[in-house]
């Protein structure tokens, strides 16, 4: 053309790049920087296509820019039905070929912003398309209702000046070919009034839409022009340029000045700044009028499969706009119509040239256009991040925010996330930590906040795959919820940013808007949810209305919101994704402790594919919400009318309600009553047991009852005859036994003085008679003297031991056992030990105990052993008495056998209990019952203590609530230890409370140390192992911090003074002193997943769980790592929990895959099954008659009796969150020497 400036079609094949602008632009060359352009008019120094160029923000949390190639049907077919509205004589039959959409949403105005200026609310949503094919190219620009809250921006460098410039709308050639004439350029609006108009009037007869020609002439044709009035076009005639006349083609430029409207309250987001095409995500950004933008329609909005293109390879990381960098680039290998865009091949990418990209467990395939990642087997993720199946994944992250709750504006910067996911069963478990009241509380109903990492690491069903699965670790959620009644919005933008050391997840997450106001006395409440995922190559969608009950008191009130969320990530564009899937959610849990100022979120939720058929919702067609055609869950959503005491049974299209077991249905239908308790046998005097002074009738499931001799007595329990426990010669040999029903007594002879156990021989002394009588069968040791010439002289411990050998009991003996002791010549254990069979030697202590760690092998030189310290204080009664009985039982009684406890001074436990019988009674200070205090078995009498304590105690810690006397569980529940007593084995649950709060820790293992009075736990979020005492005052020590990965099952050797452990991370079993010193590896060989383990101090025996899927089994050794064999391998699942019963000898498992709870003989022998229907058992305890264990599915602790097998009680903490491990406290060390 004759020096106008204007340009023609290149024609050359070299590619260029499709920039992306912040500020409202889309240009084929790199931008200039910011002062360049962004405030002065057009034309512009380089080509631009504006829908809305101004100086536009994304910092801050604020603002999407989404933008992707699109040639779907679907698509294709919307833009060509939008240019013929606008060109209906010329375009008739035109249908693109291709379709480039840049979406800016909810982008700001930029702002110099002081400590004190809030950001301005007012946000901007609009999008441009540009249809094309090898002969025309067509740009249309969408403006949904509201979508335009501001219209212009400051200028750049206006200081306090309060100006602002009105955003230009069109577009721009660039420079021209002479130099002393602006480019050519086609202005729609650059003034207040017409950008009002934007909204309302169209081009194209379609409020908000306006299309124009811009590939085959010199020049931009808008939409309705010819002298053709289109519906809703203004009729205003052209403005000119400066220097310019009408219209024409060789024009300058051209604009049309539109009539004012103003929008009204658009919604607002959060940004993503990603380098790789986007699905945009405008489920509110529609015209009303129009059925979607382009974008927005199909599964949720337009999300085809991605056509098969090479991309430029960018940063995996890309960092948000700043003013030195306002676009992105968009490499495409189709041709484009010159003038405005030319497109190219470029060159294809392979994995030779890009293997790095794949994560170290993956491997890359070459396909015909490019390249992906896949992960290998037993791993999962996107290709690039890669995580093993099944594992526990550890998430941590910042949050910052702005929100007003009712009428108070709070902000909170960079507080603490974590979360703890359980691959294998979809659970997620969230805590942010430091968010201040109120917005804490108000954040309560905010579930989804949580709700992306239930997506991103659920339970995959069949033929499905989660999140984590098609996003990796590298992904932006844009979260938009509005709240009913009062519709206060709220968007949350939550970025993740790849994995970290150990593949933590690291995400950043912005939360700004309104929401309502919740008092501090209301609980939030979420039933089980079902919502369904729109999946395309680069996004994923989803829309929901959902209901939460606030619950103060007895009073409950329900709410709602809606929520719109958009994922958007770098997917493989040769992947195949389902276009549905489905989450369900079968727990959600959202809770606040004011006390530590944590937000919790817990959900557990597995995806599969969709089941139904989808419909749009009719009512709202602005809206696009697609539903399933589910059956409604009454029962899971609270619609269900069902009373008290019933089970709410689901059936297609209804409900039904039907009595818990052991209630049947009330005379009115409505409810449901206790049955008539069956007759107990044991308490109607109709039982076939011996009478009840010589038996105890126990009642059995069926009617049946079991009937059990008392001690003392013999028999089967229907006949008991009395033991005779003086044939067994249990007195003195200076004393007389006297045998009486059910027990016996020892008197000492005249001229002897004692308790009939022990009598000396005195000259002087009166005649004396000391009786000691215990309900049960005493067993007196062998003579504690030796008959010498002139009377009698007392045995030592060691001369004891040397006159009278333990017997050795079967399976592997304790330390020492068939050893005949070196006593020196006063009586006491020589320091040095050796074993003359074996040629073992080793240091014991005054008592004769091994020191640990001392032990030589057989031809090693002897260890050094120092010489014994001088006894402190003399033996107690107590201590004399319990530690001559523990010598004649072999260092193991019988269940029936009788053994005192001691306090660790050496005084009388107040309460003591006969073996397993379950009989307990209180003494005195010498031991001797207090009549009227014996007790039924499954009952604890109150017994005060026989010495007084300590008028002055320390104050305790703010966070630890120190427990009463008597025995009680303990439970680990996330970042707390809970107490729960007992009442002979019935929960104590109104005095159940929290014993120890740990912030940060996720505590799984727990044990007790019953001679300190400690406790034990490990922590797998701070890779530690920990104590703290029981006593006021008491600090958590960490003992164990370095080389840990996953630390669960820990064991606690109160003999020894050892503690052991399991590593599911390094497949590990350590064992350790009780100080954490002379740590070393047991088994690092043949484990998978080991989780619970139990010790047998008495015998030395240490078991414990192999959680492997493949292969589960029970193993145990010795307490050093000898003998190690497999105990139990057929028949189990997953066997979570593991106790050994010091009473009954047994050890016990509970099984989370069988649903069984099973006892054997430590041997392997006497294998029985308890119970056969648990829920999800973690943990598992054992005392008196009854098991406990913390189970998942009622996130509680349940109580099982050991005959009958039958639940009799449950404990379900106020706080819901699951339980791990648990362990008994008694007021005595069970069982062994302590």
């Amino acid at each position: 053309t004759d020096g106008g400036g204007t340009s023609t079609a290149p024609e050359h094949s070299a590619p260029l790049s499709l920039q992306v602008g912040t500020n409202g632009v889309i240009s084929t060359q790199d931008f200039p920087r910011e002062t360049q352009y962004v405030d002065d008019d057009f034309p512009t120094d380089f080509p631009v296509i504006a829908p809305f160029l101004a100086d536009l923000d994304t910092s801050g949390d604020r603002g999407n820019i989404y933008y992707r190639q699109d040639d779907s049907p679907a698509v294709l077919g919307q833009a060509a039905g939008y240019i013929q509205a606008a060109f209906p004589h010329t375009t008739g039959s035109f249908v693109p070929t291709n379709a480039f959409i840049a979406t800016w949403e909810d982008v700001g105005a930029y702002q110099e912003l002081s400590q004190d200026a809030e950001p301005s609310k007012k946000l901007n949503t609009f999008q441009a398309v540009i249809a094309y094919d090898d002969e025309d190219t067509y740009a249309i620009f969408l403006y949904p209702e509201g979508g335009l809250q501001f219209l212009g921006t400051r200028p750049k460098e206006s200081y306090n000046v309060q100006l602002e410039l009105p955003a230009r709308v069109g577009f721009s050639w660039g420079d021209g070919d002479d130099p002393k004439r602006d480019g050519l350029f086609y202005s729609l609006a650059s003034s207040e009034q017409a950008l009002r108009h934007l909204e309302r009037e169209s081009n194209a007869g379609i409020p908000g839409v306006w299309v124009f020609r811009v590939g085959s002439v010199e020049h931009v044709e808008p939409g309705g022009s010819g002298g053709l009035p289109v519906p809703g076009v203004p009729q205003n005639p052209l403005h000119r340029g400066p220097g310019t006349a009408d219209y024409t083609p060789h024009a300058d430029h051209t604009s049309t000045e539109l009539p004012a409207h103003h929008g009204s309250e658009a919604t607002s987001s959060h940004p993503h700044h990603h380098h790789h095409p986007r699905a945009p995500a405008l489920p509110g950004t529609v015209p009303k009028g129009l059925p979607a933008s382009l974008g927005q329609e199909q599964s949720h909005q337009l999300y085809p499969e991605r056509d098969s293109r090479t991309w430029q390879s960018y940063s995996a990381n890309p960092s948000s706009y700043s003013s030195g960098h306002h676009g992105v680039g968009v490499e495409e290998d189709v041709h484009f119509n010159p003038d405005v865009f030319t497109y190219s091949a470029a060159s294809k990418e392979t994995c030779a040239q890009h293997h790095g990209t794949c994560s170290p467990h993956a491997f890359c395939t070459d396909y015909a256009t490019g390249f992906c990642c896949h992960c290998r087997a037993t791993y999962y993720g996107n290709g690039r991040q890669c995580l093993p199946e099944g594992a526990v994944h550890r998430l941590n992250g910042k949050v910052s925010g702005s929100l007003t709750v009712g009428r108070a504006s709070v902000r909170f910067q960079d507080v603490d996330l974590h979360a703890y996911i359980v691959g294998s069963d979809g659970r997620a478990y969230t805590a942010i930590s430091g968010v201040p009241q109120p917005a804490a509380r108000a954040l309560l109903p905010l579930l989804p906040i949580g709700g992306l990492f239930a997506w991103l690491f659920a339970l995959e069903e069949p033929g499905s795959e989660n999140g984590f699965s098609i996003t990796g670790a590298e992904f932006t959620q844009s979260l938009e919820v509005t709240f009913y009644p009062g519709e206060e919005k709220v968007h949350v933008t939550q970025t993740a940013e790849g994995l970290g050391p150990d593949n933590y997840l690291s995400l950043k997450t912005h939360i700004q808007g309104e929401m309502p106001f919740l008092p501090e006395n209301v609980s939030v409440h979420i039933a089980p949810y079902k919502e369904l995922y729109h999946y395309s190559s680069s996004a994923v969608m989803s829309s929901a209305h959902r209901e939460y009950i606030l619950a103060a008191g007895t009073a409950n009130h329900t709410l709602s919101y809606r929520l719109r969320q958009n994922i958007t990530f770098t997917g493989c564009p040769h992947a195949r994704l389902v276009a549905q899937q489905q989450l369900s959610v079968a727990r959600a849990f959202a809770l606040y402790d004011g006390q530590e100022h944590v937000l919790r979120y817990a959900l557990a939720a597995r995806v599969s594919s969709v089941s139904g058929e989808l419909h749009p919702d009719e009512k709202k067609p602005q809206k696009r919400v697609f539903w399933v055609v589910l059956d409604v869950d009454e029962c899971t959503e609270g619609l269900s009318q069902c009373g008290p005491f019933t089970l709410c049974l689901n059936v297609p299209g209804s409900y039904r309600c039907e009595c818990r077991s052991g209630y049947r249905p009330a005379e009115s239908g409505q409810a449901c009553v206790p049955l008539a308790p069956p007759p107990d046998p044991c308490e109607d005097g109709r039982n076939p047991c011996a009478p009840e002074e010589r038996a105890r009738c126990l009642p059995r499931a069926g009617g049946q009852p079991a009937c059990e001799c008392l001690p003392g007595y013999s028999g089967d329990g229907f006949h008991c005859s009395d033991v005779d426990e003086c044939a067994e010669n249990p007195c003195h040999p200076a004393a007389t036994c006297h045998n009486t029903p059910g027990s016996f007594s020892c008197r000492c002879q005249p001229g002897y003085e004692g308790d009939g156990f022990q009598c000396t021989h005195g000259k002087d002394a009166q005649l004396t008679a000391a009786t000691s009588s215990a309900r049960g069968g005493f067993q007196c040791p062998h003579s504690a003297l030796l008959l010498v010439e002139g009377g009698t002289q007392r045995l030592t411990p060691c001369q004891h031991q040397q006159l009278y050998p333990r017997a050795v009991p079967p399976g592997p003996s304790p330390v020492g056992d068939g050893h005949v002791p070196q006593c020196d010549e006063e009586g006491r254990y020589r320091p040095l030990q050796c074993h003359g069979s074996t040629g073992h030697c080793w240091c014991v202590d005054t008592s004769g105990q091994e020191i640990a760690g001392t032990r030589t092998a057989p031809g090693t030189t002897p260890p050094r052993c120092g010489n014994p310290a001088p006894t402190e204080r003399p033996q107690t009664m107590c201590e004399r008495w319990r530690q001559s009985l523990l010598e004649h039982y072999g260092g193991s009684p019988r269940r029936d056998q009788y053994v005192p406890q001691c306090e660790p001074g050496g005084e009388f436990t107040p309460l003591q209990c006969h073996g397993d019988s379950g009989y307990c009674w209180c003494v005195d200070e010498s031991g001797r019952e207090i009549q009227g205090t014996r007790s039924e078995p499954g009952t604890t009498p109150p017994c005060l203590p026989s010495v007084a304590p300590p008028s002055i105690r320390p104050s305790p810690r703010p966070d630890v609530s120190p427990p009463a006397v008597g025995t009680f569980l303990l439970y680990a529940q996330g970042q707390q230890i809970g107490y729960l007593p007992l009442n002979g084995t019935r929960l104590q649950k109104e005095a159940a409370k929290t014993l120890l709060s740990l912030h940060g820790s996720i505590v799984v293992g727990i044990d007790y140390d019953c001679r300190e009075k400690t406790i034990y736990w490990t922590d797998v979020a701070g890779r530690t192992i920990s104590r703290a005492g029981l006593e006021p005052g008491a600090e958590p020590e960490t003992i164990i911090n370095s080389g840990l990965i996953s630390p669960e099952g820990l064991a606690v050797d109160h003999l020894r003074r050892a503690m052991f452990w399991t590593d599911s991370g390094l497949d590990k079993i350590e064992r350790a002193r009780l100080d954490g010193s002379e740590r070393r590896v047991l088994f690092d060989t043949e484990l998978v997943n080991p989780r619970a383990i139990a010790v047998d101090p008495v015998r030395g025996n240490l078991y414990w769980t192999d959680w492997n899927r493949e292969a589960p089994k029970i193993e145990t050794s010795t307490v050093n790592g000898a003998n190690r064999r497999v105990l139990v391998n057929k028949d189990i699942g997953l066997p979570n929990g593991l106790t050994f019963d010091p009473f009954s000898k047994l050890l016990c498992w509970a099984d989370a895959g069988t649903k069984h709870l099973e006892c054997t003989f430590p041997d392997g022998t006497g294998r029985r099954v308890i119970q056969n229907n648990l829920n999800y058992p973690f943990s598992i305890i054992s005392y008196a008659n009854h098991f406990y264990h913390t189970d998942w599915r009622r996130d509680g602790v349940i109580a099982i009796d050991k005959e009958t097998g039958s639940f009799t009680d449950e404990y379900l903490p106020e706080q819901r969150s699951h339980l791990y491990g648990i362990t008994a406290v008694y007021p005595y060390c069970p069982g062994g020497k302590t």
